[in-house]
C-alpha cells in the first residue's frame, strides 16, 4: 500500500475467531468500510450532536412540530423512485436474525420479504456480525443448510419460492468495537450495510433484484440525507448503477414522525417506503419527553394499541404519506410466538393478529411484518382480501387523513393508567430479554411473544418515566408509588422466581445478576441514559 493510500478497517486484536470469517473480512471490504468510515463518521458525529440539541430543545418546549424552512418539500410534487419487481408486492415480511437456522427458515417461510436483523433482534457479538454475513453469502449461493441438535434437516425452497430479503443494519448511535479507523471504532451501521453491499451487490442484481435495506433508529431527514450519501458513494465505488439501492425507513421515533415526507425526499432515488413501529416509536415518545409532565405518562406498554389516538394519527398520516410520493406503506409487528402446548392461546392470539392485520389493510398499509411463519398465513390472508391480485393499493392516497402536530403527541387523550402489573412485566420482560442478550441472542421467546431490543427498551423506559413522574398505581382499592424502592423489591423477586423456574444450576449458568443491574441501573439512574444497548454493548463477550 502506497503512503498515500487510505488506511482499511482494521480488526481488532480483541476480535475472537469466526470460522470462515477471512471469508467477509477480505482485504478489499476492509479497504471499502475505510473509506466508508473516513467520508461519512464525521458527520454522523454531527447528526448524533444535533439529536442532543433536539432532545434538549423538546425538554425546554414540551412540542413539536411539522419543520417550517421544509414546508416547500411537503408542498411539491414529487414522487420516490417506481419499486424493483423484486419490492413490487411486500404483502407479509417476516422479521428474525441472520443465525444459519433462522436464514432458512425465513426464506422458506412463504412472506414475501424477510427483514434479516442485524439491529434490534441481534445482538451485536461478532460470530453475529460476522456469522450473519457469511450465512447471507451462502443463502446466494444456495450452499446453506442446518441440521439442529434434534436431527432436524433444513435447507433452501427453489429459488422463486423464497422471501426477498432486506437487510437491516444497526442504528446511527451504535459501534463496532471489533473494527477501527485510525484508532476510531467503525459505526456500526456502516459495518453492516458495507459488508453486506460489498459482497451480494453485483450478485443481487444479477439474480434479478438488489440490495436492499431498513433503516433504523432515524431521527430526522438529515440522517436520511447521509444514508443517501452513503448509497450514491457506495455504488459508485462498487461499480453499480445508482439506485440499485432501496431503503425502506422505519418510522419509530417521535421526531421522525414529523419528517416522513422530508426523509422519503431525501431518499427519494432510493427509497422504496416507510414502516411504523411501535415499542421504539413508544419508547422515542418516553425519551424525549420524559420531563414533560403527566400528560406524557404513557400507561402499561401493551395498553398502548395502535388504535390508541396518538398512534392512529402517526399511521394513518405514513399510509397518506407513503401513497403520496409512489412509496410502499409497512404496517407494524405481529409477535405472537405459536404454544406447542395450548391450543387456546394460539387461538386467541391469531384472532389477535387477524384483526390488527385487517385494520391494516383496511387502513391501505401496502404489507405487514410477523415474527414467526406460522403467521404468514394469517397476515397473507388479511392482505389478500384487500389487495386480490394487485401488488399494492398504493392508488388508496388517504386523502381524508389530517393529522395535526398536536395529534401526533397527544399521550393525554389515552384512558388507561400505570398499574402495578405493568410495572411488574417490565421487570419481568427487561431482566429476562437483557440476560439473553448478553448472552449473545437478540431475539427472544418471552411468555409467548417474540421479543427485541426494542422491548427491554420500553421497559426500562417506563420504569424511569413512572418513578419520576411519581406514579401512583391504584389497584384493588390500594395505592402504591412508583418508587425506587418499589422498583428494587420487584426486581429482587423476579430474580428469586426465576431462579426457582428454571433451577439453581441453570441460573448459575446465566448472566442473570448482570441483567438485574443493568435494568435497575438504566431504569433507576438520575441520569437518563439515550439507549440502553449502549452499557449493555460494554458487558457483550465475544
Amino acid at each position: 500500500m502506497s503512503a498515500s493510500a487510505p488506511a482499511p478497517a482494521a480488526v481488532s486484536a480483541s476480535a475472537p475467531p469466526v470460522p470462515r470469517g477471512e471469508e467477509v473480512l477480505t482485504p478489499q471490504a476492509l479497504a471499502f468500510l475505510g473509506e466508508l468510515h473516513r467520508r461519512f463518521a464525521p458527520r454522523r458525529a454531527e447528526l448524533l450532536e444535533l439529536r442532543r440539541a433536539r432532545r434538549a430543545e423538546i425538554a425546554r418546549t414540551a412540542t413539536l412540530d411539522f419543520l417550517p424552512d421544509t414546508a416547500h418539500i411537503r408542498d411539491g410534487d414529487w414522487r420516490v423512485a417506481d419499486a424493483p419487481a423484486a419490492l413490487e408486492d411486500r404483502r407479509v415480511e417476516i422479521t428474525g436474525p441472520t443465525d444459519r437456522k433462522m436464514t432458512i427458515n425465513a426464506l422458506n417461510s412463504g412472506a414475501r420479504v424477510w427483514l434479516a436483523d442485524f439491529e434490534d433482534a441481534s445482538a451485536p457479538t461478532w460470530e453475529n456480525v460476522v456469522g450473519g454475513q457469511l450465512n447471507l453469502i451462502d443463502a446466494y449461493e444456495r450452499r446453506i443448510d442446518f441440521t439442529s441438535p434434534e436431527g432436524k434437516a433444513y435447507a433452501l425452497r427453489p429459488a422463486d419460492e423464497l422471501a426477498t430479503v432486506v437487510v437491516r443494519p444497526r442504528g446511527w448511535h451504535l459501534d463496532e468495537r471489533h473494527l477501527t479507523v485510525d484508532g476510531e471504532p467503525v459505526p456500526g451501521g456502516l459495518v453492516d450495510f458495507g459488508l453486506y453491499f460489498f459482497h451480494n451487490a453485483r450478485r443481487l442484481l444479477d439474480a434479478g433484484q438488489g440490495p436492499y435495506f431498513y433503516l433504523p433508529k432515524t431521527e430526522s431527514h438529515l440522517e436520511a440525507r447521509l444514508w443517501n450519501e452513503v448509497f450514491v458513494f457506495a455504488q459508485d465505488y462498487v461499480g453499480v448503477p445508482r439506485g440499485s439501492v432501496r431503503a425502506t425507513v422505519l418510522i419509530e421515533t417521535i421526531t421522525a414522525a414529523y419528517e416522513m415526507e422530508e426523509i422519503l425526499y431525501e431518499l427519494r432515488d432510493h427509497a422504496s417506503g416507510l414502516n411504523a413501529g411501535r415499542w421504539d416509536y413508544l419508547f422515542s415518545i418516553v425519551k424525549n419527553f420524559r420531563d414533560g409532565g403527566a400528560r406524557f405518562v404513557l400507561p402499561d406498554r401493551n395498553a398502548v394499541t395502535m388504535t390508541a389516538p396518538f398512534m392512529r394519527a402517526y399511521t394513518e398520516l405514513l399510509v397518506r404519506t407513503c401513497h403520496k410520493r409512489g412509496a410502499h406503506a409497512i404496517g407494524g409487528m405481529a409477535a405472537f410466538i405459536p404454544s406447542r402446548r395450548d391450543p387456546e392461546v394460539n387461538r386467541a392470539a391469531f384472532e389477535k393478529v387477524k384483526a390488527d392485520k385487517d385494520r391494516e389493510a383496511g387502513d391501505g398499509f401496502d404489507g405487514s411484518w410477523v415474527a414467526h411463519p406460522d403467521l404468514v398465513p394469517i397476515a397473507r390472508a388479511s392482505f389478500d382480501a384487500v389487495l386480490g391480485d394487485r401488488p399494492h393499493q398504493k392508488d388508496r392516497l388517504r386523502e381524508d387523513v389530517h393529522v395535526t402536530a398536536a395529534q401526533l403527541i397527544d399521550v393525554a387523550s389515552l384512558e388507561a393508567k400505570p398499574t402495578f402489573e405493568g410495572l411488574r412485566n417490565a421487570v419481568q420482560v427487561g431482566i429476562r430479554y437483557i440476560e439473553a442478550w448478553l448472552r449473545g441472542h437478540g431475539a427472544v421467546a418471552i411468555f409467548n411473544l417474540m421479543e427485541d431490543a426494542a422491548t427491554a427498551e420500553i421497559s426500562r423506559s417506563q420504569i424511569w418515566q413512572w418513578v419520576n413522574a411519581g406514579v401512583v398505581f391504584e389497584e384493588a382499592g390500594a395505592a402504591v408509588k412508583a418508587t425506587p424502592e418499589l422498583v428494587r423489591q420487584v426486581a429482587a423477586d423476579e430474580l428469586v422466581a426465576i431462579r426457582d423456574e428454571i433451577g439453581e444450576d441453570a441460573f448459575a449458568a446465566g448472566r442473570w445478576a448482570q441483567a438485574h443491574d443493568l435494568l435497575v441501573r438504566t431504569a433507576l439512574d438520575a441520569s437518563y441514559v439515550d439507549f440502553l444497548t449502549l452499557p449493555a454493548y460494554e458487558q457483550l463477550e465475544g
